[in-house]
């Protein structure tokens, strides 16, 4: 719903373009207050906009094509985000592949649990960092790398070892991380549509400890597949990553 698609859906009808429109999100942008109140406004009447343009809608999960009808929307359809494994698997031996561990001076087999995305406090990374300091303070050893930025990265930057604040990474050196980690945790909070790194972590054998966020029932249908966070509470996200890295076979 942001300025630039309402401008583009206006001018592919203008110029008899095909198009059609993919929506990734399951909830309003802001929340609360005058800001939310108004931002709900805008989405409304910038969705309506699109919407007479006449172009099909798809979400990239089930959970978007149901939020779509919040807009008075029927989705056509649904166009889920996608990754390419041999590709990524391409990455994360490619020729200089960083090896995280030596690079930070941790131990071979030392756990290491990877988070990748935004540093706002709906996705969680805060939480996850004193989780992880929590399982070093009560005797298992591990260290929390974060991929991102955002506001809340100095803070997560000053809090030092062990956990590492690496700012924005380029892709290939996330997927050498989700290929060496003990396990990618996603504790979101987030109107998320269909995390993209979720796919990336499941095609790089990284186990998957994370909420029920849009999207997660279709690539991850039971705990079998992931290891479901009822609350992202600090003590909970220790108990669930502990859980995980304690038995490496169950994880695997």
């Amino acid at each position: 719903m942001y300025t630039q698609s309402v401008w583009a859906a206006r001018q592919c009808k203008r110029r008899g373009i095909p198009a059609l429109v993919i929506d990734h999100s399951t909830g309003y942008m802001l929340h609360g207050g005058l800001a939310g109140a108004l931002g709900k406004a805008y989405e409304h009447a910038a969705c309506g906009s699109i919407r007479r343009c006449g172009f099909p809608f798809y979400g990239v999960s089930g959970d978007v094509c149901r939020w779509l009808q919040t807009f008075g929307i029927r989705a056509a359809g649904r166009l889920p985000n996608a990754v390419d494994p041999v590709e990524l698997d391409r990455l994360a031996h490619a020729e200089g592949a960083i090896n995280w561990r030596e690079k930070l001076h941790l131990p071979a087999d030392g756990k290491l649990i990877a988070f990748i995305g935004r540093l706002i406090p709906e996705k969680g990374a805060a939480k996850l960092a004193e989780a992880v300091r929590q399982l070093n303070q009560n005797g298992t050893s591990c260290a929390l790398f974060i991929a991102g930025t955002g506001p809340e990265e100095n803070a997560l930057r000053q809090l030092g070892a062990p956990i590492y604040a690496l700012g924005a990474l380029p892709h290939p050196q996330i997927v050498q991380l989700l290929t060496q980690a003990s396990c990618y945790c996603l504790p979101t909070e987030y109107a998320e549509g269909f995390p993209t790194t979720l796919l990336e972590a499941a095609a790089c054998r990284c186990p998957i400890v994370t909420t029920h966020t849009a999207g997660t029932s279709e690539l991850l249908p039971d705990g079998t597949y992931a290891a479901y966070l009822e609350s992202t509470a600090p003590a909970a996200l220790a108990a669930a990553l502990h859980a995980v890295l304690a038995d490496p076979d169950a994880a695997r």
